[in-house]
Protein backbone atom coordinates (compact mmCIF):
# COMPACT_ATOMS: atom_id res chain seq x y z
CA UNK A 1 0.00 0.00 0.00
CA UNK A 2 3.06 2.20 0.12
CA UNK A 3 3.14 4.91 -2.51
CA UNK A 4 -0.61 4.86 -3.20
CA UNK A 5 -2.04 8.29 -3.77
CA UNK A 6 -5.80 8.62 -3.18
CA UNK A 7 -6.01 11.94 -5.06
CA UNK A 8 -4.98 10.61 -8.48
CA UNK A 9 -8.09 8.47 -9.08
CA UNK A 10 -10.32 11.19 -7.65
CA UNK A 11 -8.82 13.85 -9.93
CA UNK A 12 -9.15 11.50 -12.90
CA UNK A 13 -12.83 10.75 -12.26
CA UNK A 14 -13.80 14.34 -11.45
CA UNK A 15 -12.07 15.79 -14.49
CA UNK A 16 -13.60 13.17 -16.80
CA UNK A 17 -17.12 13.80 -15.50
CA UNK A 18 -16.69 17.57 -15.61
CA UNK A 19 -15.52 17.35 -19.21
CA UNK A 20 -18.49 15.18 -20.11
CA UNK A 21 -20.96 17.67 -18.64
CA UNK A 22 -19.21 20.70 -20.15
CA UNK A 23 -19.00 19.29 -23.68
CA UNK A 24 -22.54 17.93 -23.57
CA UNK A 25 -23.95 21.28 -22.38
CA UNK A 26 -21.98 23.21 -24.99
CA UNK A 27 -23.21 20.92 -27.77
CA UNK A 28 -26.82 21.33 -26.65
CA UNK A 29 -26.30 25.09 -26.34
CA UNK A 30 -25.13 25.25 -29.96
CA UNK A 31 -28.20 23.39 -31.19
CA UNK A 32 -27.24 19.72 -31.21
CA UNK A 33 -29.83 17.13 -30.26
CA UNK A 34 -29.40 15.59 -26.76
CA UNK A 35 -28.64 12.09 -28.03
CA UNK A 36 -25.66 12.94 -30.24
CA UNK A 37 -24.51 15.55 -27.72
CA UNK A 38 -24.31 12.83 -25.10
CA UNK A 39 -22.19 10.71 -27.44
CA UNK A 40 -19.81 13.60 -28.14
CA UNK A 41 -19.52 14.26 -24.41
CA UNK A 42 -18.69 10.62 -23.77
CA UNK A 43 -15.96 10.65 -26.43
CA UNK A 44 -14.48 13.83 -24.94
CA UNK A 45 -14.62 12.25 -21.48
CA UNK A 46 -12.67 9.20 -22.69
CA UNK A 47 -10.04 11.37 -24.38
CA UNK A 48 -9.52 13.49 -21.26
CA UNK A 49 -9.32 10.40 -19.05
CA UNK A 50 -6.64 8.86 -21.28
CA UNK A 51 -4.62 12.08 -21.41
CA UNK A 52 -4.69 12.54 -17.64
CA UNK A 53 -3.86 8.88 -17.04
CA UNK A 54 -0.83 9.04 -19.34
CA UNK A 55 0.37 12.20 -17.61
CA UNK A 56 0.09 10.51 -14.22
CA UNK A 57 2.00 7.45 -15.39
CA UNK A 58 4.74 9.58 -17.01
CA UNK A 59 5.29 11.39 -13.71
CA UNK A 60 5.47 8.08 -11.87
CA UNK A 61 8.10 6.63 -14.28
CA UNK A 62 10.41 9.64 -13.87
CA UNK A 63 10.78 9.15 -10.13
Amino acid sequence: MRGFNIWRPIVLIVSALATNMLVMNLCILFGMQPGPAENVGFIAMMIVALVIYTRFTKQRRRR
